[in-house]
């Protein structure tokens, strides 16, 4: 049972860096005008994503736990399907707080918000065929069920790369402001 040990370990901080992407993205984000004010979509959207990175870190620190004990196959998977699923659930309850956040009044504040939100229905996605895939897995034959658990974190780690949202050109100032100085985002 090392191999789930290291499998685990070697993955888990891979699921926690989609929140520091996002952080990322809060903190370099531009948008377009017409909606909430700078500070108001901040602090919106980062109420939003406190409780999911939280979610996110406990469900990881949980199936830390759980791994790091001898366990069968059918143990976890089961262990790693209630990781995969409320991850998904999390990212789901994140991206609904961020779309009630609505646009923030800024340039290009529609395209910025749409990031945010293809950024978080990759992630949720993601989890999702996760979760699939280890649900799917047969776990008679220890060998081949670890080799499979290999073969979906790495369809994991593919699929988080794909909902990277390029900042490059999202630079608002009133943004990165906002973020900086509304205490929901500290």
């Amino acid at each position: 049972m090392t191999r789930s040990r290291t499998l685990l370990s070697m993955r888990t901080p891979r699921m926690v860096s989609i929140t520091a992407v996002l952080t990322t993205l809060l903190l370099l984000a531009a948008g377009c005008g017409g909606g909430a004010s700078p500070s108001a979509w901040a602090s919106a959207v980062c109420q939003a994503l406190s409780p999911w990175r939280t979610e996110i870190s406990t469900l990881t620190d949980r199936a830390r736990q759980q791994m790091s004990a001898e366990t069968t196959p059918s143990a976890a998977q089961e262990n790693l399907a209630r990781l995969f699923e409320g991850a998904r659930d999390a990212s789901e309850t994140a991206r609904q707080g961020v779309e009630r956040a609505g646009v923030p009044d800024v340039q290009d504040g529609e395209s910025v918000a749409r990031g945010f939100l293809t950024s978080l229905e990759g992630v949720r996605a993601a989890y999702d065929n996760a979760h699939r895939g280890i649900v799917a897995l047969d776990t008679t034959q220890a060998e081949a069920f670890y080799t499979g658990v290999e073969q979906v974190v790495s369809t994991l780690d593919s699929e988080y790369d794909k909902t990277a949202l390029d900042t490059s050109s999202l630079q608002s100032e009133e943004l990165r402001e906002a973020f900086d100085q509304v205490p929901e985002c500290r």
